[in-house]
């Protein structure tokens, strides 16, 4: 094998390796989930973006190239990639909480939406929440920005090397903190409602006949379609913020 095919071979699985490690929030997490895309195209772009990294990179990615090591870094790397997956995972998955229980509030509990992107069936308002907050990451460059984490990622953790996982007190307090800025979105629209659920709670008690299921539904909707855009411009800062927790 002559010296051009030894770096063309190494170029080759060092761009495999970086794509286990990019892959998994590309192709299986949110926002990139919510665009409608072919599983092939996604992969196309993985490895495109992979190769791109790595050519732009010298020195430092043979550390995995051991034919007795290549099986270890590939675990190693897809490990990682879904570490990362799953950060974007628990942003998203709070922000439909908070969307599930303004569902509740309303009387949309039954109620839920099914996303032919994922298809999987979500909830209501969580739904919307969802895809301002992926379009405050896709207008913030934050698809960019991966991709520049990416690839600052292999000066802390070059290909294969064995990462340091953080204490899982960590990890709980990142998910404090996404939860709270979720439901700091949410909190405007879920105040209101609790202060509307008790204002009507006292008209049944003053006035039984009036039907308090029926005209609770009716205002929590109508206060719903008016407060939601109001509560979404307010709240751009949380969602940006949520965005790239």
């Amino acid at each position: 094998m002559t010296p051009a095919d030894f770096a063309v071979s190494e170029w080759a699985v060092a761009t495999l390796l970086l794509s286990l490690r990019f892959g998994p929030s590309l192709i299986l997490s949110p926002p990139f989930t919510l665009v409608r895309a072919p599983i092939l195209f996604r992969l196309v772009l993985v490895l495109a973006l992979s190769a791109l990294i790595v050519g732009g990179r010298e020195g430092g990615m043979d550390a995995a190239m051991a034919p007795d090591r290549l099986l270890l870094s590939a675990g190693r790397e897809l490990v990682l990639g879904v570490a990362m997956a799953v950060s974007f995972h628990m942003a998203f998955g709070a922000i439909y909480v908070a969307g599930r229980t303004i569902d509740i509030q309303v009387g949309y509990g039954l109620a839920s939406v099914a996303d032919p992107t994922s298809r999987a069936r979500t909830p209501l308002v969580g739904t919307v929440y969802a895809y301002v907050v992926a379009a405050v990451f896709f207008a913030m460059d934050g698809h960019h920005e991966l991709a520049r984490i990416i690839s600052f990622s292999l000066d802390a953790v070059p290909l294969g090397a064995e990462a340091a996982m953080r204490a899982p007190g960590a990890v709980a307090g990142i998910m404090g903190v996404m939860f709270l800025i979720a439901f700091g979105v949410a909190g405007v629209v879920i105040l209101a409602l609790f202060l509307v659920d008790i204002v009507i709670a006292l008209l049944a008690r003053t006035a039984p006949q009036i039907n308090a299921l029926v005209m609770g539904f009716q205002v929590k909707s109508a206060l719903l379609m008016a407060m939601l855009p109001l509560t979404l411009g307010v709240a751009a800062a949380l969602c940006a913020r949520l965005a790239i927790v």
